[in-house]
């Protein structure tokens, strides 16, 4: 009963310093994102078990660039890198196969493939044409709860066949299968009662969010696993690390980026 006050407490307070950064002004937003990814740069590297220097480099030399005009071919360039990396990723997770942080320099590129760049895209998603549109991270969170919550409620209740028994083994396909239709209810209101973007474009975000952010709380526990340590940190009391609360939202950022600036 204590943990879940505590776990409830934690979270409120969390997601109110969220929720009020992102609708207050953009320059609150990018700040709090610049916390965040400080942050989980500090419990990634406690994980891989580095001690460097150059990853905090790398990330203030990222929202610095995320804050200014940059040429065309070169935010392509890291959109690229990023997706190349990202799959990669993936890759190691689908295989079974060690990820390998053998060396300083592999560290360091994870760092940067898994969390820098898609901390990069995900304080540039709610920029349109230079204007902030807060609405689409707020949605975009709503999507990310919802899909957590009810993939949660269905797996607990009708789940019988693991998603990645190896990695997260209370994962179940029917719980991923919940959390994806009820996401995908969610768009078609988002869509339907509001003029950000079609219908259909939502439920396409929505399809994104439940895909690849249960993908990245996969990945982070396989990280964990392969460490040996059952949360990314102790900064949210009742619930672990930074890291393993923003997982899902960072490591979907790149690829609903690419599709609302790209394709949409």
């Amino acid at each position: 009963m204590r943990n879940i006050i505590t776990r409830s407490i934690s979270g409120l307070v969390y997601a109110i310093i969220f929720i009020s950064a992102i609708l207050f002004s953009a320059q609150s937003y990018i700040g709090l994102i610049a916390i965040f990814s400080a942050i989980c740069v500090f419990e990634f590297s406690r994980i891989l078990a580095i001690k460097n220097v150059i990853p905090y480099l790398i990330l203030a030399f990222s929202i610095y660039i995320s804050t200014i005009e940059i040429p065309f071919y070169f935010n392509i360039f890291l959109i690229s890198f990023s997706l190349i990396g990202v799959i990669g990723l993936l890759y190691y997770l689908i295989s079974t196969k060690p990820i390998k942080t053998n060396t300083t320099l592999k560290k360091l590129v994870l760092h940067s493939i898994y969390l820098i760049l898609p901390f990069y895209f995900l304080i540039k998603l709610p920029f349109i044409a230079n204007e902030y549109h807060p609405n689409i991270i707020i949605y975009i969170i709503l999507l990310i709860w919802t899909n957590d919550s009810f993939a949660f409620l269905v797996g607990k209740n009708f789940g019988k066949h693991k998603l990645f028994e190896s990695v997260s083994p209370k994962k179940t396909i029917e719980g991923f299968i919940g959390g994806l239709l009820f996401a995908v209810l969610l768009a078609f209101l988002i869509g339907t009662y509001t003029n950000q973007f079609l219908v259909l474009n939502w439920i396409i975000i929505a399809i994104i969010v439940a895909v690849f952010g249960s993908l990245g709380d996969l990945v982070e526990s396989k990280f964990k696993r392969q460490a040996n340590v059952k949360d990314s940190g102790t900064i949210m009391p009742g619930h672990g690390g930074l890291l393993d609360r923003l997982d899902s939202l960072f490591f979907l950022a790149p690829f609903v980026y690419l599709y609302i600036h790209y394709i949409m």
